[in-house]
């Protein structure tokens, strides 16, 4: 039988099904269906010649537990190694160690978390470090802001808090061009609704804290790299200055990657629900969803993901004080900064999120003082457009 009559070989499972799977298999001793916490600081050695003969030898550089979550991860990112850290913002920290040095520059979204923006500027550009946020929706800005010394893009899409998207096949070609790798921030959409690597990003970054634990019971981070070297160079940093994520955060983390799929689709379908009404409201000013047509990146948005995630923007009529008030007596929303839990949050970025960067900085990106970002959960939709309705006043 020639090559091309053999039987093709089975497919590959569907996200949903290798959610639940992947990484994931029954404890060999008890046959015990979930993997195990493995609490443990050390590990016994079976001899001086057979030294990690089992993989492990201390729980600052690898754990059983972690492991099993970073291998599910890798799979769902179709990347090449996954590392956990302890929160998103080691795993932030981890990247700029793995690949940026004293004199070094790099790229980065100009609308990005405010926990990235204030390690940037106030940490690493204390050591040589220089960056420049750029508009990277805007492939040819990111191309003019490359230098010589340029080591790292990192792109943030959506963008926290303003949801504006980056064009990842376009930066990655650029990126690949001149031999700088290329990390993306997949918190907002995971990998169920947008596939970096497979656009041709290098890394992808996520705070786990958010969708993959999905309960806000835990934080943690991590990073999936294409290939060996970047998990080489990544994992070294993640020992070397002790970031790894803890067993009990990784065994929680494993389950609620389970449901991943389910919670977002219900989450998005709210979201788009909540969208729609906000937008034909009289007292909102402006609504800003990727699922709405009028976004201005809507077919960007379609184009590049499978979903349109459950973040949105919008500010109320009546500026600053108006939206603080709704924000004060809104109920089921909860007041906090988290995102991408089971309960609908509701967060006032300038005064939260994104604090520490300067008020010219947050205007000049459209991060306005009257921004109110919703994360929605799983709630009834009607229940939590009531919620929104009361506070509005109507």
């Amino acid at each position: 039988m020639s090559s091309d009559q053999r039987p093709a070989g089975p497919a590959k499972p569907g996200f949903t099904t290798r959610q639940v799977h992947a990484g994931v298999v029954p404890d060999p001793l008890t046959g015990a269906i979930l993997t195990p916490i493995y609490q443990t600081t050390t590990y016994v050695q079976e001899s001086v010649d057979r030294y990690l003969a089992k993989g492990y030898s201390y729980s600052r550089s690898a754990n059983p537990t972690v492991r099993a979550l970073e291998q599910k991860l890798t799979d769902l990112e179709g990347g090449s190694d996954c590392i956990c850290f302890g929160t998103g913002m080691a795993a932030i920290n981890g990247l700029f160690l793995a690949f940026l040095s004293a004199g070094d520059h790099a790229i980065v979204s100009d609308v990005v978390y405010g926990g990235t923006y204030r390690l940037s500027t106030k940490i690493y550009s204390r050591f040589g470090v220089e960056f420049s946020f750029v508009d990277t929706s805007d492939a040819d800005s990111v191309r003019k802001a490359i230098r010589s010394n340029t080591k790292l893009i990192l792109t943030e899409t959506p963008a926290n808090p303003t949801l504006k998207l980056t064009d990842l096949a376009a930066v990655s070609a650029l990126a690949r061009a001149h031999g700088i790798p290329h990390a993306v921030d997949n918190t907002f959409l995971t990998p169920y609704y947008q596939r970096p690597l497979e656009l041709g990003a290098d890394m992808v970054v996520h705070s786990t804290t958010k969708y993959f634990d999905g309960h806000n019971a835990t934080v943690g981070g991590a990073i999936v790299v294409s290939n060996e070297a970047q998990g080489s160079a990544v994992r070294f940093i993640m020992n070397a200055t002790g970031m790894i994520m803890s067993p009990q955060v990784a065994w929680l983390t494993l389950q609620g990657c389970k449901t991943l799929s389910v919670r977002m689709d219900r989450q998005a379908a709210n979201a788009m629900a909540i969208a729609r009404f906000l937008a034909t409201h009289p007292k909102v000013a402006q609504v800003s969803y990727p699922g709405l047509e009028n976004f201005p990146q809507h077919e960007l948005a379609k184009r590049q993901a499978s979903g349109f995630g459950a973040m949105i923007w919008f500010e109320v009529k009546g500026g600053v004080a108006a939206g603080k008030a709704l924000m004060d007596r809104i109920k089921l929303w909860t007041l906090a900064e988290n995102l991408g839990s089971v309960e609908s949050l509701i967060t006032h970025p300038v005064t939260m999120t994104h604090a520490d960067v300067e008020a010219a900085e947050r205007q000049r990106v459209g991060i306005t003082d009257g921004l109110v970002r919703l994360s929605v959960g799983l709630e009834d939709a009607d229940d939590l457009i009531d919620a929104l309705r009361n506070a509005l006043g109507d």
